[in-house]
């Protein structure tokens, strides 16, 4: 069975940074886009990032020029300047055929 992990999260100061990585139990990456979503308490699931197999990216506006997504075996999402409307639990998604993969999420606090 498939399992996509996320870890690296925790509890930061505003302007601090934190490294989330997101690994799987098989290789579910290969040539798939694997993105990055956030979700606040009370507020609906949002885009963060992407990254696809070439290497290519794409991120929220909200975060351009802070964060970072890369990949090898691996996806990372180097986090960087955050803010306190940064905290969320941040879930990997792997899009995949015939279905998509999620993992369980790890918590970002950021305090003010």
């Amino acid at each position: 069975q498939v399992q996509v992990v996320e870890s690296g999260g925790g509890l930061v100061q505003a302007g601090g940074s934190l490294r989330l990585s997101c690994a799987a139990s098989a290789r579910i990456f290969s040539g798939n886009l694997v993105s990055w979503y956030r979700q606040a308490p009370g507020k609906q699931r949002e885009f963060v990032a992407f990254a696809r197999s070439d290497g290519s990216t794409k991120y929220a506006g909200s975060v351009e020029g802070r964060f970072t997504v890369s990949r090898d075996n691996t996806v990372y999402l180097q986090m960087n300047s955050l803010k306190p409307e940064d905290t969320a639990i941040y879930l990997c998604k792997v899009h995949s055929l015939p279905s998509d993969y999620w993992g369980q999420g790890t918590q970002v606090t950021v305090s003010s």
